[in-house]
């Protein structure tokens, strides 16, 4: 039996029809792990790390850099959180191709989204034995929850095009986004009370329980998608060579983008603009802890309000940009954000006081959900109408968007780590920006077959 007759085989339980409960499950996931990218990856984390995560204090042209040491070499330790983070999702790229392979050939599509799901939020819970003596150790802890947010949500984006009509991606995508946001706010005040009501000395370990809660909220609200996610019916006989197989399934999906122009240049257009989106997301909080001139006393909590701030504005950002794809179609729309990112990241070059970084913060939160949520519908949108190898499909664009933040956070580590300053790392988002909007303006309106 070839390829193409085993994915023949493959039904959905609801044979394409769709139900709102299962929309409305599917998108609460985002309620669930969205508690990940703000409490670990930008708010409580970044803060306790950038004041625990300290060997030594040097004085750079004026400024205090904090170093810590890292398998025998110096490292500022924010540009350690770059590397680290490019050398995991790096790993992501080899090994996500492959699962979601598998996944789709074999039908446990929903069996590796519940694995990564409890594997991240295992991590974050593991945070809390992050330990400065055995900084080595930690930071895998570090790229364990990282590897399982990051993995669960290749098999979550591709149930989009099983449980919804093309026409009803950006709103399905943007409202899963602001789900997403609204979960993770109420999770970030109740962990911010708490770590406030704690004595100075007490404030470490509170934090240290933040990422405990984090885990349990993950998963504890998981469970309110599973029940309705749709299940996949394989006929076949599955005896060996699954993984080979996997690869074949992939083999055929890349050559299906190759033919196509419009799949092939989109996917192009966001892997180099995703360089810049997720290393801002990652590092924002690490760059206003450091280079903002926060009165004294004043910068967690200057911090907190400004990712609140973000947060908050996200979810009108989502919205709002869906419904000027809907006037104006989802390319055009794309390129209007990415114009207002490097408008955005020029801006924060000059940036030095709390208020100028609030200002900043405002315009981040009015189109970081946007760009997410229409990212990711419009690939849905170009996806081949008989596509059924949703999970492979979407390892495309995972991968896309993984090997970009590799040579985003890769680049901005670096930068800093020879110049000590990340202002200097954001030339280099500007250039990422740039080039994905010239290769944007390249992608046809309509599907073409390449030649």
């Amino acid at each position: 039996m070839n390829n193409s007759d085993s994915l023949s085989e493959k039904q959905t339980s609801t044979s394409r029809g769709y139900s709102k409960k299962t929309q409305n499950a599917w998108a609460f996931y985002d309620w669930a792990n969205s508690v990940y990218p703000l409490v670990i990856t930008t708010a409580i984390f970044p803060i306790f790390y950038e004041g625990y995560a300290v060997d030594e204090v040097r004085n750079i042209g004026g400024t205090q850099v904090n170093y810590i040491e890292f398998f025998g070499w110096d490292m500022i330790n924010t540009a350690l959180v770059s590397i680290v983070s490019a050398a995991y999702f790096l790993l992501l790229c080899v090994l996500l191709p492959l699962l979601s392979g598998v996944a789709d050939y074999s039908g446990k599509k929903k069996s590796f989204l519940r694995f990564f799901c409890y594997l991240g939020a295992i991590g974050c819970m593991g945070l809390y034995f992050f330990d400065k003596e055995h900084i080595e150790w930690s930071m895998v802890i570090f790229s364990v929850a990282g590897i399982g947010f990051w993995s669960s949500l290749v098999f979550y984006n591709a149930y989009l095009p099983e449980i919804a009509p093309v026409e009803d991606h950006d709103r399905l995508s943007a409202k899963g986004f602001s789900m997403g946001y609204l979960g993770s706010v109420i999770l970030m005040v109740v962990c911010l009370v708490f770590v406030l009501m704690q004595s100075e000395e007490n404030q470490e370990w509170a934090s240290r329980i933040c990422f405990i809660l984090t885990g349990i909220w993950w998963i504890g609200f998981s469970h309110i998608t599973y029940p309705r996610l749709p299940k996949v019916v394989v006929k076949q006989v599955r005896e060996k060579g699954v993984i080979w197989k996997g690869f074949r399934e992939l083999k055929k999906v890349f050559n299906q983008v190759k033919r196509t122009k419009r799949l092939k240049r989109y996917l192009a257009s966001f892997f180099v603009y995703s360089m810049a989106i997720q290393t801002i997301m990652i590092m924002a909080i690490y760059f206003g802890k450091k280079e903002i001139d926060w009165p004294e006393g004043d910068g967690t909590m200057g911090l907190i309000i400004a990712v609140l701030l973000i947060q908050l504005i996200a979810i009108p950002g989502a919205i709002l940009l869906s419904r000027l794809s809907d006037r104006i179609g989802n390319l055009n729309a794309l390129k209007v954000v990415i114009v207002l990112w490097i408008i955005l990241c020029l801006s924060a070059f000059t940036v030095h006081t709390p208020i100028q970084f609030y200002c900043i913060a405002g315009f981040v939160g009015l189109v970081m959900g946007g760009i997410q949520s229409l990212s990711r519908s419009t690939y849905s949108k170009f996806l081949p109408e008989d596509t059924v190898d949703t999970s492979s499909f979407f390892s495309f664009y995972d991968v896309a968007e993984k090997l970009g933040i590799v040579i985003g956070m890769a680049s901005y580590g670096f930068i800093e780590q020879i110049t000590g300053s990340m202002r200097n790392s954001i030339v280099a988002l500007v250039v990422f920006f740039v080039i994905g909007l010239v290769i944007l303006l390249t992608v046809p309106k309509h599907e073409i077959e390449a030649a």
